[in-house]
């Protein structure tokens, strides 16, 4: 889960929603910005954050039993195992972007444990496996993967509230042309991209989310109980290429 404070309680954002919102700014991308394989690689961009763990007593919860944020809970191999099992039934570029994602967020705790070591080592042979199979190079995978990993931060930057205010810009990340790009929020809440990206001069983008005024649970089934019952609703923000 994504998890924001507000004077209300707690905002919550799914992962997949999360990952369905990055679909949506892929999908919106000028044609020059797509790869091959585009409707498959919006299928991985939209599934990139999905399989996530079972909660078996207290795993959403922080320690003082809040909902934890993703980014509060320990790294475990089970989502990523998960879904790399799930995109051998989809397609070969799909599992190629999943894996190389895999390799960006896990290649740091190489040399922890050799369960991670293992894991990571079988990416590398999965890529390898994949651009045979596909019969492109380094290069072209690495385009592709550079559109999921651009969709996938600007999603998390709208998703966790991260627009610095009075319309300073943040930095998003480099683009599959190479470029650096960035964001800033204007007066009127417009958005603005730098350079723009889409093929249009403007667009809405939504996610779903959830509400909860309880600020502590006692365990798992409260906390799914009280996301069950709170209303969904969507969060909007509207791009233009002009202020």
């Amino acid at each position: 889960m994504i998890v924001n404070a507000i004077p209300e309680g707690w905002e919550i954002i799914y992962q997949q929603a999360h990952g369905v919102l990055a679909a949506q700014l892929a999908f919106h991308l000028k044609p020059e910005l797509h790869c091959r394989h585009w409707v498959e690689t919006i299928i991985a961009i939209a599934n990139h954050d999905n399989r996530q763990k079972t909660w078996k007593g207290k795993d959403g919860l922080t320690e003082a039993g809040a909902p934890a944020d993703f980014t509060l809970l320990p790294t475990t191999l089970d989502q990523a195992k998960a879904l790399m099992h799930a995109t051998r039934f989809q397609s070969s570029w799909v599992m190629l972007l999943t894996s190389m994602h895999m390799s960006y967020l896990y290649e740091s705790q190489r040399g922890k444990n050799k369960s991670t070591d293992n894991f990571l080592d079988e990416q590398l042979v999965v890529q390898r496996k994949c651009r045979q199979a596909l019969r492109i190079n380094k290069a072209e995978a690495e385009k592709g993967y550079a559109v999921l990993q651009w969709c996938d931060r600007l999603s998390l930057i709208l998703c966790k509230n991260e627009l610095p205010a009075d319309e300073r810009t943040l930095e998003i990340t480099k683009g599959p042309d190479g470029k650096v790009y960035f964001i800033k929020q204007t007066a009127n809440n417009t958005l603005i991209v730098d350079p723009w990206p889409f093929a249009t001069p403007g667009l809405e983008v939504q996610v779903a989310y959830r509400t909860l005024q309880q600020l502590q649970f006692k365990n798992d089934a409260e906390l799914a109980t009280a996301l069950a019952k709170a209303e969904v609703k969507y969060k909007r923000w509207a791009f233009s290429e002009n202020p």
